[in-house]
């Protein structure tokens, strides 16, 4: 399919979505007045939840309405900070509410997909943290969620609205360093993780059942509610977690809308030996086959150090982009930099922000009010995080891996195709469905 037939795809398939969803939206979601307000609902109640219903809490458009989280403490800490709000330790009270209007899905990334898919299926627009799903399955499944009940879904890879990064893209686009072929992300920063601790009872605070959802049955340990992002039941290790932003703009600005073809990568547990589950060193690459007799090969790096103090342009994380007329130097840090033919420095009227979530979620809600997609979209998000999925299977496993675009599984690898997916509690009400 060539690049701008796919393109072409993407478009019609999403066509729609936020005209539809507006119809069938309470008025009070549909109208753009500004004393009309949208009723948010926070799944997830930890640091990085209330940071997100925070972002719509100050605006005059929205409200936050609705906690939902397992853990008692947790639920109790946000209802001090949003005090109208009411509260629920079961999530599907939230879904059962026809006033809430717009879902935060904030847990755990196990739950992340199967929580915004539930959403969607309830008639409400999501904003889902990263990355958006546990598994390349899941992340289709949530797209198709998402356009099968005409929903808007805006991935939390809030550089798809920082205007360092949307200004350093659009030099891109207009070709200021030529046809860009490679680009490089890093995310280097000290970080352990963490792996399996001691094996104790759940504390009495948290529904320990509810939070592992659609998770076969783990035995609850003193590092689990901690550190579940190192262990691969629960999370994607740090380029899930924090790498994915670099990895969304590298890929945005390389101007590849699809999957990869070609995965190689090495690392692993270089310094930390704690029993964590991902790598704390690891070099993955990403190779784009040409799309159209005029197209080139394309080729993603992503590099990831978790014990290192030291890094490219004093930036602990940023994008590199090769072109054939120069070079350029982007990040969420809200820096950019410019060379061109023999690394003559350019400059750029481009602003210096750091990555800026408030603008995010004013999208996100335009998006709705406005009959459009958000700036990170659910296709964009699976494609996305579809990249941290495949560097972790290709580490996994410590072989290169060929992978069908269209079809989303390897080629004549079936040891790699079973890490498309996951294993789910039988008969558990959360576990997605589909194919």
């Amino acid at each position: 399919m060539s690049q701008a037939t796919r393109r072409d795809f993407m478009q019609q398939t999403g066509m729609g979505i936020a005209g539809a969803a507006a119809l069938s939206l309470p008025v009070s979601s549909r109208a753009a007045g500004a004393n009309e307000r949208v009723r948010v609902a926070l799944i997830g109640c930890g640091g990085r939840g209330r940071y997100d219903a925070n972002r719509f809490a100050e605006r005059n458009d929205a409200e936050v309405a609705y906690l939902a989280d397992p853990h008692k403490q947790r639920l109790a800490e946000a209802a001090k900070q949003f005090k109208s709000a009411k509260t629920t330790d079961n999530f599907r009270r939230v879904l059962d509410d026809k006033s809430i209007d717009i879902v935060i899905v904030a847990t755990p990334v196990h739950w992340h997909a199967p929580a915004t898919i539930m959403a969607c299926d309830a008639g409400k627009h999501v904003y889902v943290e990263k990355p958006c799903s546990h598994n390349i399955r899941e992340g289709r499944l949530m797209v198709e969620a998402a356009r099968r009940n005409n929903r808007v879904v805006q991935h939390g890879t809030q550089v798809r609205s920082t205007s360092t990064i949307k200004g350093g893209v659009r030099l891109l686009r207009e070709g200021l360093i030529g046809d860009v072929l490679i680009a490089k992300a890093w995310n280097i920063q000290r970080r352990a993780g963490s792996g399996t601790g001691r094996v104790i009872e759940p504390p009495a605070e948290l529904d320990y059942d509810m939070w592992l959802g659609p998770v076969p049955p783990v035995p609850y340990h003193d590092r689990i509610f901690s550190g579940w992002n190192w262990l691969r039941h629960f999370g994607t290790g740090e380029i899930g977690n924090d790498g994915v932003h670099d990895i969304d703009y590298a890929r945005w600005g390389l101007g590849v809308e699809t999957h990869p073809s070609y995965i190689s990568a090495a690392g692993g547990r270089y310094l930390f030996n704690n029993g964590a589950e991902f790598p704390d060193t690891q070099q993955i690459c990403f190779e784009y086959p040409a799309i159209g007799e005029s197209d080139k090969t394309r080729m993603l790096i992503y590099e990831e150090r978790l014990w290192s103090t030291n890094y490219p342009h004093d930036c602990d994380s940023g994008v590199e982009y090769y072109g054939t007329k120069g070079q350029m130097f982007l990040s969420r840090r809200g820096k950019i930099e410019v060379f061109l033919e023999r690394n003559k420095p350019h400059k750029v009227d481009v602003p210096n922000e750091f990555q800026n979530t408030a603008d995010h979620v004013a999208d996100f809600i335009d998006a709705i009010r406005n009959d459009r997609k958000p700036n990170a979209d659910a296709e964009i998000a699976h494609l996305t995080t579809s990249l941290c999925h495949l560097g972790n299977i290709a580490i996994r496993l410590g072989k290169s891996l060929n992978f069908d675009p269209k079809q989303e599984r390897f080629t004549n690898d079936r040891e790699a195709d079973a890490l498309l997916d996951r294993t789910y509690r039988d008969g558990h009400w959360a576990a997605p469905k589909g194919v």
